[in-house]
């Protein structure tokens, strides 16, 4: 070739600057001649069609972003099959952790689910309802009081949805709980 060599990454030059002494690909070429062997190792690796062309896409994608810096001393394809390898095994991960979380969550979701014998649940109604008559029967604002609180608001909150003063709470939660003790019988129950 008239006495000048010439060194090209992995194919046809795309376009050349005198900043860039070796010559770059375009990322359509680099894509055209790549493709079928970053897909081809994709799927080595995933064992699924699927899979394999989302890791392939993803290799791309990040080729895109990074293309000068990928083709840094001409070492194009070992990048694109170290990217590859990484997206995969990431992809992987994803996938056990994904199935580890599902897995947990339907054994912990059977474990959660109880038959409900319809004698316990006539007993669980039953004490309800008492336990709603016998806050029919506090005077307020003790019931709002107890009630807010077992709701899980703070002394703050009950003071401004009850109009009272804050360091009134304590005393009237105090006072509702030995009342409702006194009615009921139990608490907690």
């Amino acid at each position: 070739m008239n006495g000048l060599e010439i060194t090209l990454t992995d194919s046809e030059v795309c376009s050349t600057t005198a900043e860039h002494p070796t010559v770059q690909l375009c990322f359509d070429e680099a894509f055209a001649i790549h493709h079928r062997l970053v897909y081809r190792y994709a799927y080595s690796l995933m064992r699924d069609q699927g899979l394999a062309e989302d890791v392939v896409q993803e290799v791309f994608i990040r080729l895109h972003r990074n293309l000068e810096t990928a083709q840094q001393e001409g070492m194009l394809r070992a990048w694109l099959l170290r990217v590859t390898t990484n997206v995969a095994r990431n992809l992987m991960r994803t996938r056990t952790r994904a199935t580890a979380r599902d897995a947990e969550f339907v054994a912990s979701a059977a474990q959660k689910v109880e038959i409900i014998q319809p004698e316990e649940e006539l007993l669980r109604q039953t004490e309800i309802a008492e336990a709603r008559r016998t806050l029919n029967k506090m005077k307020e604002p003790t019931r709002s009081c107890l009630l807010l609180k077992h709701e899980g608001l703070s002394y703050r909150e009950i003071a401004a949805a009850l109009s009272i003063k804050e360091s009134n709470v304590g005393s009237l939660i105090a006072r509702g709980r030995r009342e409702f003790i006194r009615l009921y019988g139990k608490i907690g129950k």
